[in-house]
């Protein structure tokens, strides 16, 4: 199961950031300028990433599999040949090691890549879990059977897990939130322009045809598909937006049991607590009351027939991926529908990401162990103590900051901690019951592992030393809770960063990166969260004023750009990584200057260093995206597209107008001029 409240506040860079090498930088390396990347014809001045990029666009049309292909995905795609090696020896060896961590890793790949046994079993090692739900005879019936399928990963009806507590981030809180949908979000629910209606058409022939190859009549399967639609229409029409999750007071509401009974008086939160084997809970923060409250009275008006018929549905969209090759060719068709990729990634890149979310820490420590150097983790922390001395220095400066924000703000930055490359301390699998078969009941027991793991987590103190992303994952990420940004080892490599490339080019990718995270902790998220972790308003009235007026003016600037033709950016929602896009690209700049390669640095190329800065920082998101994906991406991604990224990022830039000659008429100048750092 993934609750993820926090999640919804811990924020991704959604690419990777590399980090110097122990190699000399050539200054004369015009490979690592990728110049070859320049399309000409376009203009810096109209559109920067067009100029930067267009000739590496031209060069890497999107593999038919995928629904977007960047830089990103370079690297991931040489982590993943990296860890397939892995895992094949894992396999070829898991029945004859001591090691139990190697067995489980092996033998579930093995399980994963034996279709000859998927095929074969089809849907049977599930009969079980539809033989419990069709023995619903009472509401009593059903919420034990909800009870049931949350502790094997189906989130049907709504989610629960745990959660730093926002307002005491020592302790560890359970936490229930909106869910029991299976389209990306509430919004293809609930709009009504065409594109929303031939989605939603598609999604209730997609229903069909799953309940049919359950052994369903096509007339009875179309009903079905009709209820499902009904019920979680109904609970999109209750669920927040994305842009009101991101306010952290909007989802933060501890409740006791008289008081959740009282929202909910036909769900009993005390059998919950004691069927998820937590009977010692006694309050949660119930994030989305709102929502809970029609669940409350979807209990009562829909049928326990139609219940049965939803929760066969989210039973079997939850594992559909992992059953034979009709139900996987099936559910292939929604994403494809959803995202435009046109056909299936290969099987062993779908088992190899699936067990990288299922043993991503087993996997991980074999990876580092096979590819990561001290020597990278130094030269990391070196990086982010050079940006963090930038942004402590602009704190110190800002002229709209007064004394006593500006205190508290520095504080904050000083109390933030960084971790490079992989946990301290690695996770416990031990427990785990891992076999060579069947894949979909590994894939069961290991959702049961880590959502136990996680529950067993509330009422205690937050583990400090866990890690969110495992470090093999190509990104990184600032936890607010936490005040600290994570950089796993997995992006610590080429192609984004070149040892031997002129400091100003690795300036403008990683120092962007870095800078970015670091932001992050005062973006309009970010800069809610104390020092501590806490929830707590440590802004003078008068400063924050002036800095919402800053972010306000960032989410007007990108909401005014579209995509997919006429698809408009939710301003409100990419707010935190527009406003950590300017911070960290603005830091990286001054930082670059503030260097003796700065001093040093000569025209390559044709380019002037800060020239050379700003295409580094604009090749970091070399991308195509297909028109479907980038619609998706418009409604649930935080974060701008690429194009916006660059070009939104570099207009509010002086810095850049200078390097590149930009005129106030020209594309690439704000006429708003959004300014925060």
């Amino acid at each position: 199961m993934r609750l993820l409240i926090q999640n919804i506040l811990r924020v991704v860079l959604f690419i990777p950031c590399m980090v110097f090498a122990n190699h000399a930088v050539n200054p004369d390396n015009l490979a690592g300028l990728h110049l070859d990347w320049i399309d000409k014809k376009a203009s810096p001045t109209q559109n920067f990433f067009a100029y930067a990029n267009g000739n590496w666009q031209k060069h890497h049309p999107i593999p038919a599999a995928y629904a977007t292909w960047g830089m990103f995905h370079v690297l991931d795609e040489q982590n993943q040949i990296v860890i397939k090696k892995i895992l094949e020896t894992a396999a070829e060896n898991s029945t004859h090691t001591t090691d139990p961590t190697l067995q489980k890793v092996g033998d579930f790949y093995f399980s994963g890549m034996d279709i000859a046994a998927i095929n074969a079993t089809g849907i049977t090692p599930l009969q079980p879990e539809f033989d419990r739900i069709q023995t619903i005879q009472t509401l009593n019936d059903l919420q034990h059977t909800v009870t049931h399928l949350h502790q094997i990963g189906v989130d049907a009806l709504f989610s629960f897990g745990q959660m730093q507590d926002f307002k005491d981030s020592n302790n560890v809180i359970g936490v229930a939130s909106q869910s029991g949908l299976s389209l990306p979000d509430r919004d293809y629910y609930l709009k009504n322009d065409a594109k929303s209606q031939q989605i939603r058409h598609a999604y209730i022939q997609h229903v069909t045809n799953m309940f049919v190859l359950l052994g369903d009549k096509k007339t009875v399967a179309a009903n079905e598909a009709s209820t499902v639609m009904t019920i979680e229409t109904a609970l999109a029409k209750a669920s927040m937006s994305r842009i009101e999750q991101r306010d952290p007071h909007a989802i933060y509401h501890i409740k006791d049991l008289a008081e959740l009974q009282k929202i909910t008086p036909h769900f009993s939160w005390q059998n919950y607590f004691s069927g998820i084997n937590h009977p010692e809970i006694k309050q949660i923060n119930l994030a989305t009351p709102v929502f809970f409250s029609a669940l409350d009275a979807q209990l009562q008006t829909v049928s326990l027939a139609n219940w049965k018929i939803y929760l066969r549905w989210h039973l079997l969209s939850s594992f559909s991926a992992f059953l034979s090759q009709p139900f996987v060719d099936e559910d292939f068709t929604m994403i494809k529908t959803l995202t435009g990729a046109k056909e299936l990634l290969p099987r062993w890149k779908r088992v190899l990401e699936t067990e990288n979310g299922a043993l991503g820490f087993a996997v991980g420590k074999l990876y580092v162990q096979d590819t990561f150097s001290p020597s990278s983790k130094m030269a990391t922390q070196k990086i982010i103590h050079d940006i963090r001395a930038a942004l402590k220095k602009d704190l110190t400066n800002l002229a709209w900051m007064t004394p006593a924000t500006r205190l508290a703000a520095i504080k904050k930055l000083d109390m933030m901690e960084d971790r490079v490359g992989y946990p301290d301390i690695w996770r416990d699998y031990s427990s785990l019951n891992i076999d060579r078969g069947p894949y979909v009941l590994n894939v069961a027991r290991t959702a049961t592992f880590l959502i136990n793991r996680d529950l067993n987590k509330i009422g205690k103190p937050v583990d400090k030393n866990e890690w969110d992303m495992t470090p093999q994952t190509v990104n990184a990420y600032y936890d607010p809770s936490m005040n600290r940004l994570n950089i796993p080892a997995g992006i610590l490599q080429p192609p984004f960063f070149d040892p031997t490339a002129p400091a100003a080019v690795n300036y403008g990718a990683i120092g962007f990166v870095i800078g970015h995270e670091m932001t992050h902790g005062f973006d309009d998220q970010g800069a809610q969260f104390d020092g501590f972790g806490n929830l707590h308003n440590w802004w003078a009235s008068s400063d924050l004023k002036k800095f919402k007026t800053a972010t306000d003016s960032i989410a007007t600037q990108f909401s005014q750009y579209r995509v997919a033709k006429n698809v408009h950016v939710q301003g409100k929602l990419v707010m935190g990584e527009a406003v950590a896009d300017l911070g960290g690209l603005t830091l990286a700049y001054r930082a670059f200057h503030a260097t003796d390669a700065y001093l040093l640095a000569q025209a390559l190329g044709g380019f002037t260093p800060d020239q050379q800065f700003f295409l580094g920082a604009a090749h970091v998101w070399a991308n195509n995206t297909r028109p479907e994906e980038a619609r998706r991406r418009a409604i649930v991604d935080p974060h701008p597209p690429a194009l916006f990224r660059v070009n939104g990022t570099l207009a509010d830039m002086p810095q850049f107008q200078q390097a590149f000659g930009v005129n106030s008429n020209d594309m690439m100048h704000n006429k708003a001029h959004s300014t925060i750092w």
